[in-house]
């Protein structure tokens, strides 16, 4: 009985240094709010805001970056962070111009099934390539403050922000931001998407 004690004793001792060999091999995995890179905040000028109309602004986008401006003229008005579109479905560069706002827009493309009571039965979907379950319709997630720029449908819109590319291909921007934008550009303003 002793000598299954001591043996039991000295299994958890080799155990237990094995384990503390292991933790100072590898290092502990990071957290995934570890791994997302932190985006600096807007940044506003009052005092340019305060003569821009949607006459003298145009837009700026910079996918490396991450970051969109309101310009007038050479100078930032407004500086926002974005989530551009990801590897597969990257955001389209060059010269483009707004074609198109609408305050409440809802994708055609993605969102959720609902049955007739408004309950989401299926989320994150495309209407392109998933198939409605029965009993169910298609509503497009929304796109808040939406400015088409291209034919194919992207667009700037208030959307989630995880600190990377993470779009469809349109480019997401914080509420405020997205707003702000909104209200300084009408139908026609030139929007330059670059690296």
């Amino acid at each position: 009985m002793l000598l299954l004690i001591a043996g039991a004793a000295l299994q958890a001792q080799f155990l237990g240094s094995r384990e503390r060999d292991a933790r100072r091999a590898s290092p502990q995995m990071k957290q995934a709010n570890e791994l997302i890179h932190r985006q600096e905040p807007i940044n506003v000028s009052p005092r340019l805001l305060a003569k821009l109309t949607s006459d003298n602004s145009h837009v700026r986008v910079s996918i490396s970056k991450q970051r969109a401006y309101l310009m007038m003229g050479d100078e930032v008005v407004i500086d926002s962070p974005i989530s551009s579109g990801k590897r597969a479905r990257p955001t389209p560069q060059g010269s483009f111009h707004v074609l198109e706002k609408d305050k409440d827009h809802r994708s055609n493309i993605y969102g959720d099934f609902k049955d007739a009571y408004g309950r989401t039965v299926r989320a994150g979907v495309s209407s392109r390539i998933d198939a409605a379950p029965s009993g169910t319709h298609f509503v497009g997630a929304p796109m808040t403050w939406f400015m088409r720029v291209t034919e194919e449908g992207v667009g700037m819109h208030v959307g989630i922000l995880p600190g990377y590319p993470a779009s469809h291909g349109c480019i997401r921007m914080p509420s405020a931001a997205a707003e702000m934008f909104y209200n300084h550009v009408k139908v026609g303003t030139p929007v330059v998407v670059g690296d």
